[in-house]
């Protein structure tokens, strides 16, 4: 499946725009959405001590998040209006804490296909001018096409 078939590149960023704006998690977060391309989404997050675990690195279940969101919605860039996506499986490989300033993951399609499509993620921590690769997500999508809430 190809979105530039039935959306335009700005229309595809508005979709996921609304769709990001709409995820009460990702507020409570505090990550964003800091830039948007054909078959690539990267989600930003700012590092904060309520995101931390006992040892001050930030929560495994948070970098799991914003890789899970960016698969997804890099994923989502390849749908045509009305598809939307739900994440099917993912696995993470966490290489090493998760601590800077903040965390960047960046979600790149593999593979778009009209039931599933497989999509990476890489989890940078940032901090001052370097960054460090903090963890690895392989992630399957599923298309949802005809089911109420699911098509954005």
């Amino acid at each position: 499946m190809n979105a530039a078939a039935s959306l335009s590149e700005s229309e595809v960023a508005a979709r996921i725009e609304a769709s990001f704006a709409k995820q009460a998690f990702m507020t409570t977060l505090g990550a964003r959405l800091v830039r948007i391309a054909p078959g690539e989404v990267e989600i930003e997050l700012p590092v904060s001590a309520h995101l931390t675990q006992q040892h001050g690195f930030v929560h495994a279940g948070a970098v799991a998040t914003i890789a899970d969101s960016a698969c997804g919605y890099a994923a989502l860039t390849t749908m045509p209006a009305g598809a939307g996506i739900l994440t099917a499986e993912f696995k993470i490989n966490l290489l090493a804490p998760a601590a800077g300033e903040r965390l960047l993951a960046k979600g790149r399609v593999v593979k778009a296909g009209r039931t599933l499509t497989l999509a990476t993620a890489e989890v940078f921590a940032i901090s001052g001018g370097t960054s460090k690769l903090c963890a690895m997500m392989t992630a399957t999508c599923m298309t949802i096409a005809g089911r109420e809430g699911v098509a954005d």
